[in-house]
């Protein structure tokens, strides 16, 4: 390479940063143009508009049939026939299930021969008693005839008594078996179980020729819900519970949905708020659940909704909006623009911006409010312009006017 070439190639750049820096010191003699900050910022700001306004508590729930039942065995046997499966719908006294009735259908008629030996005892003692009384009236004949002893009267007082007595003791026998009578026919009777209420069989968990077993517990053999009504089970924390009263609005949608058509919403009123913290209905077996891990104090508001349409089923997750407070129609600003003024509750400080484009202060009074906006009371009216930011200065290449 010619030993030229480099310093050559030096002198061309020294040349390039010689013609740039004339031309900015031409420009900025000829004070046409510079870089600088522009004179004021950027506001953003939104219109006061006219809108709704709805103040809600979110939680979350589990639908419940409102009245359901369990229905258990009362008697040990086995399971000789299920006439219901999961999903029938059932009247009010229907057969549902036969339990082998061997042992009891034994005990009633052991019961009944026993009842037929008392009253035949009662029928003999009754005729022993008919001759005491005979023999008891001759002998008070021949005493007063002087014809017999005090002694043979005696004892045939003694006998009309002593007759009389097993009578009345036999009486009480039969009384005790006629009792137990109806005892052991209301354990057979309990080997045909009938439905307690009209409904739906939503779980059944006993199979034919499973043997039951009652002597310590009840065993439960299936499930019985009414789902016309349907209960929902809400979990409101501890610092939105204050909130929540009986009689107020609630509103809930469950997380399936229809494809193609919109999310379905459902309407009620809060029914109760249980004084103390209760777990809902079990997911399972309807027994409350395990008590809940979490730190969070939860309370049970139940409220209920119509479902003659089945589109509700029971373990349904329910996402529910209490409504609180609600306002339509009114004016609205976005809580981010609003400052809260110390000392005055309700009150907030905004900024409005001016015919000249300036940012003038307001203060300005609300109302219901929800995460996102509230109800301008006084301060604002439609159509205005309020701040809801401001962005600095941008510099920017401007030009002179000399």
């Amino acid at each position: 390479m010619p030993a030229d070439v480099a310093p050559r190639g030096r002198r061309a750049s020294v040349k390039r940063l010689a013609a740039g820096a004339g031309a900015v010191a031409l420009l900025s003699a000829a004070g046409l143009w510079a870089f600088g900050p522009s004179a004021e910022g950027h506001y953003e700001s939104t219109t006061i508009s006219r809108g709704d306004i709805k103040a809600t508590v979110d939680a979350i729930g589990t639908l419940q049939p409102r009245r359901y039942v369990e229905v258990g065995a009362q008697v040990s046997g086995q399971v000789r026939r299920l006439h219901v499966r999961a999903g029938d719908v059932v009247e009010q006294g229907q057969l549902l299930v036969e339990i082998d009735p061997t042992v009891q259908q034994a005990t009633v008629d052991a019961t009944r021969a026993q009842l037929a030996g008392l009253q035949a005892q009662l029928a003999d003692q009754q005729a022993s008693h008919r001759l005491a009384r005979h023999q008891h009236a001759r002998q008070m004949q021949l005493s007063r005839e002087g014809a017999t002893r005090d002694e043979d009267l005696q004892i045939a007082e003694a006998d009309r008594d002593r007759t009389a007595a097993r009578i009345d003791d036999l009486k009480a026998q039969i009384d005790q078996a006629n009792s137990t009578l109806k005892g052991n026919l209301a354990q057979l009777g309990y080997t045909r179980i009938h439905a307690p209420m009209a409904g739906t069989v939503v779980s059944l968990e006993a199979r034919e020729g499973q043997t039951l077993n009652a002597t310590y517990q009840t065993p439960n053999v299936l499930r019985i819900a009414d789902l016309s009504f349907m209960t929902v089970w809400t979990e409101v924390s501890e610092a939105e519970i204050r909130r929540v009263r009986a009689g107020m609005p609630v509103q809930f949608t469950t997380l399936g949905a229809t494809p193609g058509q919109p999310k379905r919403q459902w309407s009620s009123t809060v029914r109760q708020v249980l004084p103390a913290p209760q777990q809902p209905e079990g997911k399972t077996t309807g027994t409350a659940l395990a008590p809940s891990t979490s730190k969070v104090v939860l309370y049970t508001v139940l409220f209920d909704v119509a479902n003659a349409d089945g589109e509700l089923m029971p373990q349904m997750t329910a996402q529910v909006s209490f409504v609180t407070a609600a306002a339509r129609d009114v004016l609205t600003a976005p809580l981010p623009a609003l400052q809260p003024v110390a000392g005055k509750p309700g009150r907030y400080k905004a900024r409005v911006l001016g015919t000249d484009g300036q940012a003038q202060p307001r203060e300005v009074r609300i109302g219901v409010r929800d995460r996102l906006v509230a109800e301008v009371l006084e301060g604002l009216t439609e159509g205005e312009l309020l701040v809801t930011g401001e962005r600095p200065a941008q510099s920017r290449l401007r030009r002179f006017q000399w």
